[in-house]
C-alpha cells in the first residue's frame, strides 16, 4: 500500500482542488441521502460535500491511513472509512458516489465503473474526475527516466503510463447502465512558483509511489535525472513562474 504524504500532496492544494469543485458544481442532485467520497484523501472535498448537502449521511473512504488521520481533524459530521476501493461496497445504496483524482490508480475500468454504478439507488449519480495528462512531458519523462536508469527492473512494473481511457471509451462502458451521461475534458493552465515546481507536483501524485520503491540515494539520483528534462519541457517564464498545462477528464453518470 502506498504511503501517501498529505503535506506533499497539499503543496499545490489550490490547484488540485479546483477540478474537484468544478465536478461538484455539475452534479444534478437536490438532496441525496447517502454520499460516499471515494478516495477522499485529506477530506477537504468531503467537507464541501457535507456543506452542500448538510442533511446527507456522508462517508469518506480512503486506503491511506495518513490521509485519513489528516481528514479526521476536520470538524464535521462525516464518517471516515479506511478501505481499499477494489474491495469496498456500500452498506446501503448511495445517492451519490463522488471520486476526485483517484480511479486512475485502479485497474479494470470496464468492470470497476459498472460495479460502482450498481451501488447507486435509482436516480443516483456517479461523479468522477481523473487526470488525463499521461501523454504530457510531466508524465512521459517519468517513464523515460525509469527506463534509462539502473532502477529500471525495480520501477518499470510500477509504471502507470495510460491508466485512463479516452472519453468515448467511458461512454461505451457506462451507457448500458445509465439514463444520462455527461463527459467532458478541461485543460487547466496551472501557474506554479518555486524551485522545480513540476517535479514537486509529480512527487505529490504519480511520482510518489515510484520513489517509495527506492532508497534515499537512488531516489535523489532519480529526481536529478528527471529534473533536467523537466526543466527544459517546462521552462520558467519571464516572471519567474512555471506554467503547467494539465488535462483532466470528468464524468457525471445518472442511473
Amino acid at each position: 500500500m502506498t504511503a501517501w504524504d498529505p503535506a506533499q500532496y497539499l503543496r499545490f492544494g489550490g490547484e488540485r482542488i479546483r477540478p474537484a469543485l468544478d465536478l461538484l458544481t455539475r452534479i444534478p442532485l437536490e438532496a441525496p441521502r447517502v454520499i460516499y467520497d471515494l478516495g477522499c484523501g485529506t477530506g477537504a472535498v468531503t467537507a464541501m460535500l457535507k456543506e452542500r448537502w448538510p442533511e446527507a449521511d456522508v462517508t469518506g473512504v480512503d486506503s491511506s491511513r495518513a490521509m485519513l488521520d489528516r481528514a479526521r481533524t476536520i470538524e464535521a459530521d462525516i464518517h471516515w472509512l479506511e478501505k481499499d476501493l477494489n474491495e469496498w461496497e456500500p452498506e446501503t445504496p448511495a445517492g451519490l458516489l463522488y471520486s476526485n483524482a483517484v480511479l486512475h490508480w485502479l485497474d479494470g475500468h470496464d468492470t470497476l465503473l459498472p460495479r460502482l454504478i450498481s451501488a447507486l439507488k435509482p436516480g443516483g449519480v456517479l461523479a468522477v474526475q481523473m487526470p488525463h495528462n499521461f501523454s504530457a512531458p510531466s508524465h512521459t519523462l517519468i517513464a523515460d527516466t525509469v527506463r534509462n536508469g539502473p532502477w529500471r527492473d525495480d520501477l518499470e512494473p510500477h509504471l502507470r503510463e495510460q491508466p485512463v481511457l479516452d472519453s468515448p471509451g467511458y461512454y461505451d462502458i457506462l451507457s448500458p447502465h445509465t439514463t444520462a451521461i455527461d463527459i467532458w475534458e478541461t485543460t487547466y493552465l496551472h501557474v506554479l512558483q518555486g524551485e522545480d515546481p513540476v517535479v514537486e507536483w509529480t512527487k505529490g501524485s504519480i511520482l510518489g509511489p515510484l520513489l517509495e520503491q527506492l532508497g534515499e540515494s537512488d531516489s535523489q539520483a532519480f529526481l536529478e535525472a528527471y529534473r533536467r528534462p523537466i526543466g527544459e519541457a517546462y521552462p520558467r517564464r519571464k516572471d519567474g513562474k512555471t506554467v503547467l498545462p494539465f488535462k483532466r477528464l470528468f464524468i457525471v453518470a445518472v442511473t
